[in-house]
């Protein structure tokens, strides 16, 4: 199913469509790596589209590691390997600049990580165990300069170990914005730095020792401990922040061998973070741009057909013009972060267990807070029998980004997969589950929920 069709607002026009019509064919009829879809004038004649058109949906598809344009004999528009990217970078920009907290991050791990290594424990194989004992080996190692970001390497094999693809991404965005906010953490005088770091290192290896032994239950109590401890260890070193302001963290999130227009986007929009994200202010004029970052002119223009992609920033021609900041619409990450897991080669099995854990624990928050939000149970009513927008505005009820995001991921996956959305028999259900959270009956509501999904997910 295309943004469009899923009536999510599409930005960018006749490229864009072309673009999502040349998704569609390379996801559903599953085409290998290195296959040519046709050349320019193929598609062009195909599409009846200008060349410049054309050429933007191709950028576009580029962008998103789908296709990647051959020159030469046989030459023609590919079928790219998927690459994580870019995923990641645009679902960290996002998070980033509404400011997700570090209490935001750390429930949705709670949520997710638990699960993780539940799963791990009964899929992890020989060469996932090697990658854990090497990284407990490094962690080890490095003990002088070993501090609470190190937990990355060792929590993100564990992701991956859970065989679930969707799983693995998100918790690694999630670790990706824990680093920086544990690298902007303040020390306290006095503390006794080396048992903390001993503390930290104690839970990894309990965590491994039972995903080694196969053990769910004492991994699942294990991940449960060291990420409360984690959460308090940051919630003591926290550094308030503005929404907007960017982290300290690496410059750019990408692999190598990216194209120099996309190097130059992901340079802006760190400088524009840096800056303060000044929403509706002038960045630079075109000329301006062109002699700071010293690239010819049609590489900035398509890096700013990037940022305009993600809503980054708009270049505003005419006097007073140049490229304006903007606030970063998720759409086009949510987008591209469901392309990247389709082409995973996901099962329906992943993205439930995923969604499963989110709106558990949407409800369960919402369901805590409900005494004192009657504006926000006010929505929900409003938005009962509505089929995913209930479900969205349940996630926007949190106040936490990051769960609504992340269900927003899941959803258009889901739509992606499923042939059936919600009926007008749910409303029922809607109610029930509103009537539990109402009276802050959060395991009630849970379970309500939990039993909502299954059935949906059955049609």
């Amino acid at each position: 199913m295309t943004a469009a069709a899923a009536g999510t607002k599409v930005p960018g026009g006749r490229a864009v469509q072309v673009a999502r019509r040349l998704e569609d064919e390379i996801l559903a009829r599953g085409r290998p790596v290195g296959a040519v879809l046709g050349s320019e004038t193929e598609l062009r004649e195909r599409f009846g589209v200008s060349r410049s058109v054309l050429r933007e949906a191709i950028r576009l598809l580029e962008h998103h590691q789908l296709a990647r344009m051959r020159r030469g004999p046989g030459g023609g528009l590919c079928v790219a390997a998927p690459d994580l990217g870019p995923v990641s970078r645009a679902l960290v920009v996002y998070l980033e600049f509404v400011g997700a907290s570090a209490e935001d991050l750390m429930r949705a791990r709670l949520l997710l990580e638990p699960l993780s290594v539940r799963l791990a424990a009964a899929a992890t194989t020989g060469q996932d165990r090697d990658r854990l004992r090497q990284a407990l080996a490094v962690e080890r190692e490095r003990w002088a300069e070993w501090d609470l970001r190190m937990d990355d390497d060792l929590h993100v094999i564990l992701a991956r170990s859970s065989g679930n693809a969707v799983l693995g991404l998100l918790i690694e965005v999630l670790l990706r914005l824990t680093a920086r906010h544990a690298r902007a953490a303040q020390g306290i005088p006095g503390e006794d730095a080396g048992a903390e770091k001993e503390g930290a290192h104690q839970r990894n290896l309990r965590i491994a020792e039972a995903v080694f032994t196969g053990d769910a239950d004492a991994a699942e109590t294990a991940m449960t401990e060291h990420l409360a401890e984690t959460a308090r260890w940051l919630r003591e070193h926290q550094v308030r922040r503005p929404a907007g302001e960017r982290l300290p963290g690496p410059a750019s999130l990408g692999g190598t061998g990216r194209k120099l227009a996309e190097l130059l986007a992901d340079r802006i929009h760190d400088d524009i973070a840096a800056g303060g994200w000044m929403v509706g202010s002038v960045f630079g004029s075109e000329t301006e741009l062109l002699g700071c970052y010293g690239v010819s002119r049609s590489v900035l223009r398509e890096a700013v057909r990037l940022l305009e992609h993600h809503s980054v920033a708009r270049m505003r021609r005419g006097a007073g013009g140049g490229l304006v900041v903007q606030a970063p619409d998720p759409a086009a990450s949510i987008h591209t972060t469901a392309l990247y897991l389709d082409r995973q080669g996901i099962g329906p099995a992943d993205w439930r267990e995923v969604r499963d854990a989110v709106e558990g624990g949407c409800v369960q928050v919402v369901a805590v807070d409900a005494v004192d939000a009657g504006e926000t149970m006010g929505r929900l009513r409003t938005a009962v029998g509505h089929g995913e927008a209930f479900h969205r505005e349940l996630a926007e009820a949190t106040g936490n980004p990051v769960l609504a995001v992340f269900l927003r991921i899941v959803t258009e996956l889901g739509a992606r997969q499923a042939a059936c959305g919600e009926s007008e028999g749910d409303r029922l259900v809607h109610q029930r589950i509103l009537q539990a959270v109402g009276c802050g009956d959060e395991g009630l509501a849970r379970n309500l929920m939990r039993r909502h999904l299954r059935a949906i997910a059955d049609r």
